[in-house]
């Protein structure tokens, strides 16, 4: 049994919903606990659809560049339990997670608690007795109602683009998805706002004048362009030039610039070297990362471009594609597509933006995830949309498919489509996560 399955086995069976968002059972939880969310350092609290772990990174990058120590909380995770958790700079050891999850457990005494609310509990208890400088916290399901909404005094918030995804549980508009993302607003805290779709930036500042934030938009009060192979941030205190992230892609510059703005509010003096180092140091993975060695490389054909990434809704199929059309556009080569997808998401939203762009596209399953869709189906979505699709039994299947072809240029593999895919693609090349 695996990590993910051992937790899953331990707390499953003490709440019948996998996702069912509500705060009381964690606020039970954590009172029960001490109150440990009271005791955390300065907190800056992240939502939106796409984005959000990426914004977090480059923030990480340039505090720990300051000297700061940094705790950091996202989801999910890609290989193991414990990338959800960094103490202090540094992923959280089995030793002192499995301790925490005992705690929690011993203290909720059997009741009715979610998988995400219990081990979220024992975050916040972790982050509560190490010393740092920030809290990075990352909600994990809209805002409103995420566990990770106990949080009364952060120091800033950010929400980063929102978009369509997961409607079941926010909504079937952009506007009720944008009220839910909305609800991590605190009185008195700077409310860093990427540039939105204006349904939803009129539903975000409503909110933000609702409770008392001081929003602090994208577009209006901070803007970020390409100029000379530079990004060029400018807001209220001045301009910034800054090199290219080390993250790949035109919507990285988006998030970029919501890191800046967020730590230009919580850190007014940081220097502009240290934000450099933030943009070019940040690191996570599986957002356009470009897979050099490992064993899926050697199984992919010679001197093929080997990319991942997480993207798995609909916006995020258009950035992806956005970035396939920017390297084509820089070295020329057929692009192939290889994708599965969760029965949760729009797929063929997602598939439809490659169209002109994927010379083919092979459809895989999801190993081991009960949502994912059958190749066959994925396939079916990929022909509906109009792009030459056919399904495979695997990842590793599908690049030995194509190793076996004769390219007359290198081909530029993408895999894409799901972050449970993208865990499972990073573990079989054996590559390390730290």
């Amino acid at each position: 049994m695996n990590q993910q399955d051992a937790i899953l086995t331990r707390f499953a069976p003490l709440h019948p919903k996998r996702i069912d968002l509500s705060l009381g059972r964690i606020e039970r939880l954590l009172a029960d606990l001490g109150a440990p969310q009271k005791c955390l350092p300065p907190v800056v609290h992240v939502a939106g659809t796409n984005g959000k772990g990426s914004t977090i990174a480059f923030m990480r990058a340039a505090l720990e560049a300051a000297g700061k120590r940094v705790h950091v909380y996202t989801s999910p995770h890609l290989i193991r339990f414990n990338e959800r958790i960094r103490v202090a700079g540094d992923l959280v050891d089995d030793e002192r997670m499995f301790a925490a999850f005992d705690r929690c457990e011993a203290v909720n005494a059997g009741q009715s608690i979610s998988v995400f609310e219990i081990t979220t509990a024992a975050a916040i208890l972790l982050f509560s007795e190490i010393p740092a400088d920030y809290l990075l916290l990352e909600v994990g399901l809209g805002g409103r109602y995420d566990a990770t909404n106990v949080i009364e005094r952060p120091v800033a918030t950010v929400i980063t683009p929102v978009s369509m995804d997961h409607p079941e549980f926010l909504g079937e508009t952009v506007e009720k998805i944008a009220y839910e993302k909305a609800g991590i607003l605190k009185k008195g805290a700077p409310a860093i706002i990427a540039e939105q779709d204006s349904r939803a930036l009129d539903v975000i500042e409503r909110e933000a004048f609702r409770v008392g934030a001081r929003p602090i938009v994208g577009g209006r009060d901070f803007t970020m362009h390409e100029e000379n192979g530079r990004l060029v941030f400018q807001d209220s205190v001045g301009l910034l030039d800054m090199p290219l992230p080390r993250l790949v892609g035109r919507h990285q510059h988006i998030n970029a610039a919501n890191a800046l703005a967020a730590l230009r509010a919580i850190e007014p003096d940081l220097g502009a070297r240290v934000l450099e180092q933030g943009l070019a140091e940040a690191d996570w993975p599986a957002r356009l990362q470009r897979l050099r060695s490992g064993r899926l490389v050697d199984l992919a054909p010679p001197r093929a471009e080997l990319w991942l990434d997480g993207g798995h809704n609909e916006e995020g199929g258009r950035v992806l594609a956005e970035a396939m059309a920017d390297f084509e556009d820089q070295a020329s080569r057929p692009l192939v597509l290889i994708c599965g997808t969760l029965s949760t998401k729009d797929t063929a939203g997602f598939l439809r933006h490659f169209k002109g762009l994927a010379q083919e596209t092979l459809a895989v399953p999801i190993s081991g995830e009960h949502a994912g869709r059958p190749a066959e189906e994925v396939a079916a979505f990929a022909q509906s949309v109009g792009l030459n699709a056919a399904a495979c039994q695997s990842v590793e299947a599908a690049l030995r498919f194509l190793a076996a072809r004769d390219w007359p240029v290198p081909p530029r593999v993408l895999i894409a489509g799901s972050l449970y895919l993208a865990g499972l693609v990073l573990e079989a090349n054996g590559t390390l996560l730290r």
